[in-house]
């Protein structure tokens, strides 16, 4: 399938390239199997990039606040890895910034000579994004993509000439199911050079209790993050979802190492969606997969490098163990 890009502001800052009626085609799919599925990268419209932001804010949701930690503190080891040399530094799944603010104002201290590249499927985040850059880094070269991974990692093989430092923070490594994870790595490896860096924020193995609040917050609000899937798809596709006949649930499953996320049919129900000219049955008590959300040991962490062919350079911490940022090289 052909990908159509589309410039979405003057300054030229903001590329964006998807392939036609993806998300058309996705839900149709997802919907038409049993157990029925919705890819979680479309969670991240405008309202649904909202609605994590909020997430990222709660006391439950430790993620945010251990990657910052950990950035914070080692920010000047990990911008020592790039010595005086120019590079790309490139960021898959971007967000809002915070994070990526760190190291940028790092980078600036110690003049190095850089573009910033990041990349994230939600247009709304990479808008934002780019005004937080303009605003505290107004002479840095930055060109946003907005586009899933792997159209990003073929946009980056292209436009390869210099050296590359990739940032894949957050714990989005962990949203793959395994077989994605060894795909996207391996493609990311043949997509770089010879000793670049890929940094990668892996949640680490902990208490269940704790993972399990993280994804079930007592305000509710991970289950409007789910729902709005449901909203989506009324919105852009036609469909006549009440969000009202579905409910949320997630649990940690210790058997593959993940939590898993579903939205429950509370009915029995049809739903029409008229882009697809197509009603799909729900019984009640059925489950919609919304999203894996892998977490790692140390073992986990050394056996993916090894079967991607990347070298783990170093392994920095949060005080509590709770996460690492992995810093691997090409």
């Amino acid at each position: 399938m052909t990908a159509t890009y589309q410039i979405l502001n003057d300054e030229n800052k903001i590329v964006s390239f998807q392939p036609k009626d993806t998300f058309l085609n996705d839900i149709y799919e997802g919907l038409s199997k049993l157990p029925k599925s919705i890819p979680s990268q479309y969670f991240y419209d405008k309202k649904g990039s909202d609605i994590f932001t909020k997430i990222t804010k709660l006391e439950e949701y430790y993620l945010p606040k251990a990657s910052l930690e950990i950035l914070d503190t080692h920010k000047d080891e990990i911008a020592k890895l790039m010595k005086d040399e120019p590079f790309r530094l490139i960021e898959l799944g971007a967000g809002d910034g915070k994070r990526t603010k760190i190291l940028l104002e790092c980078f600036f201290q110690k003049k190095s000579n850089f573009t910033y590249v990041p990349i994230d499927i939600s247009e709304a985040a990479m808008s934002g994004l780019i005004k937080l850059v303009e605003n505290n880094f107004p002479l840095l070269n930055t060109k946003g993509l907005v586009t899933e991974y792997f159209e990003g990692i073929r946009w980056l093989e292209k436009e390869n000439y210099r050296k590359n430092f990739v940032l894949f923070m957050g714990s989005n490594i962990g949203n793959f199911n395994k077989a994605e994870e060894i795909k996207f790595l391996t493609s990311l490896k043949e997509s770089l050079n010879k000793d670049d860096f890929v940094l990668i924020g892996f949640d680490l193995k902990k208490d269940i209790a704790l993972i399990n609040n993280a994804y079930n917050d007592s305000k509710g609000i991970t289950k409007e993050f789910n729902l709005n899937l449901l909203r989506r798809i009324n919105d852009e596709l036609g469909g006549d979802f009440n969000l009202n006949d579905f409910d949320f649930y997630a649990s940690y499953n210790p058997l593959i190492g993940s939590v898993e996320s579903y939205l429950i049919s509370l009915k029995d129900q049809n739903i029409y969606i008229k882009e697809l000219d197509k009603t799909f049955n729900f019984k009640k008590w059925e489950p919609i997969f919304t999203e894996h959300s892998f977490k790692y040991s140390e073992e986990d962490i050394k056996l993916l490098a090894y079967k991607t062919g990347y070298k783990i350079e170093k392994q920095f911490y949060d005080s509590k163990h709770f996460f690492t940022q992995s810093i691997w090289k090409v």
